[in-house]
């Protein structure tokens, strides 16, 4: 497709063509006052940390971890947590949304969803979003679990919600459901801002870049939608669907698709920069990619992850995990961190790829791990949720 252009706006189930906004610079200069969530030290609010979902925390990792805690939960645990305020919050198939205390795992509470929470939650100070798999986009008090508000969308809905704060006014909450749309709502009081129709299930999360929202989708395309109006800015065709979620930095958008292809896209070009494939073809990347200074890190179905240039896609070296990893990397200091489908979670050294460390946990290991003082946080499809530490 073409560079930044309008598009479509769907609103009370019509579709409306906006016309493009004049200035490329306008999408990534975001509105006075907007401001993307970003880790610190001691929080990890969105699923891979910030806004851009790059999965780089600020946290220095000492080269082997402890098992510091575990919480159990009635099924698999395939959502991803978000920590703040010494508190982890993350869902379980088991149907709740659960917040731990971060020191020890203690169940600070438990909310009911009715169904399946395998989407990661968000955590935006006192307010905290989750996604189920009956379609709807909630809003809790992050202190005690009331909910405030519900937004029904027409598919279940896998990948975390995003958020773009506006200074004192209300955020807009982004969210994509299987439904094939990406929805917009005012995070104060939940109202439905716009939607946006893709050709297809939208499984992973949206990047927030300037004021653009930027996603993969299963109809293969990168998506880059205006979140002011919910118009289209631009749609690049990478040749097969795309199941996890992008990463945006800098002006650029990194995704990971089924035809064992990682695909680095121009944003304000609305072109393909470059394109790595992996010389084991198996199943493609589910896991969605780290992006560092100048290394994008991405898991495989073919039993490896990679590290790539982030200038050009070449290779620098690939790490044999000896089972897939759909659990998306996680960059923290000088070391990666993932999960395995064979119960591993891993420990790398991000200049060689070396393994530094590593824990057996015994069951597939697809939850991407958070990062925030000083402990990481994963789920395991045995149910339980783990917590390791100095």
């Amino acid at each position: 497709m073409g560079p930044l252009r309008g598009g479509k706006r769907v609103v009370g189930g019509r579709a409306f063509f906006i016309p493009a906004l004049a200035g490329i610079a306008f999408w990534f200069a975001a509105a006075a006052g907007a401001e993307p969530l970003r880790p610190t030290a001691d929080s990890w609010p969105v699923f891979r940390g910030d806004g851009g979902l790059t999965g780089v925390s600020p946290v220095s990792l000492p080269p082997k971890l402890t098992l510091r805690w575990t919480f159990k939960t009635a099924a698999p645990v395939r959502s991803s947590a978000v920590i703040g305020g010494g508190r982890v919050f993350i869902g379980s198939s088991d149907g709740t949304l659960y917040a731990l205390a971060l020191s020890s795992g203690e169940k600070l509470w438990g909310y009911a969803a009715g169904s399946p929470v395998e989407a990661p939650p968000l955590l935006d100070g006192a307010a905290l979003y989750a996604g189920t798999a009956a379609g709807e986009l909630l809003r809790l008090d992050a202190a005690n679990g009331k909910r405030r508000w519900k937004l029904e969308t027409g598919g279940r809905i896998r990948g975390s919600a995003n958020l773009l704060r506006r200074g004192s006014r209300p955020g807009t909450v982004l969210v994509g459901s299987y439904d094939g749309s990406l929805y917009a709502a005012d995070a104060a009081s939940g109202r439905q801002l716009w939607s946006y129709k893709t050709g297809n299930f939208i499984n992973g999360a949206p990047a927030v870049i300037g004021n653009l929202a930027v996603f993969g989708g299963c109809d293969a395309k990168v998506h880059a939608v205006s979140i002011l109006d919910g118009s289209e800015a631009a749609g690049i065709e990478t040749g097969s669907y795309i199941p996890g979620s992008a990463a945006a930095a800098r002006g650029l958008a990194f995704v990971g698709n089924f035809d064992d292809r990682v695909v680095c896209v121009d944003l304000a070009a609305g072109s393909i920069r470059w394109t790595y494939r992996s010389e084991v073809r198996r199943g493609g990347f589910f896991s969605s990619p780290a992006v560092g200074a100048d290394a994008v890190v991405i898991g495989g179905r073919d039993g490896r992850v990679h590290c790539l240039n982030a200038s050009d896609g070449t290779l620098r070296w690939a790490y044999e995990a000896g089972a897939e990893v759909d659990s998306s990397p996680v960059i923290a200091g000088d070391a990666v961190l993932f999960g395995t489908g064979d119960g591993r979670l891993v420990m790398l050294a991000l200049d060689s790829g070396r393994e530094r460390w590593s824990y057996e946990i015994g069951e597939p290991v697809g939850s991407s791990p958070a990062v925030a003082s000083g402990m990481v946080v994963v789920g395991c499809d045995d149910g339980a949720v783990y917590a390791f530490g100095r």
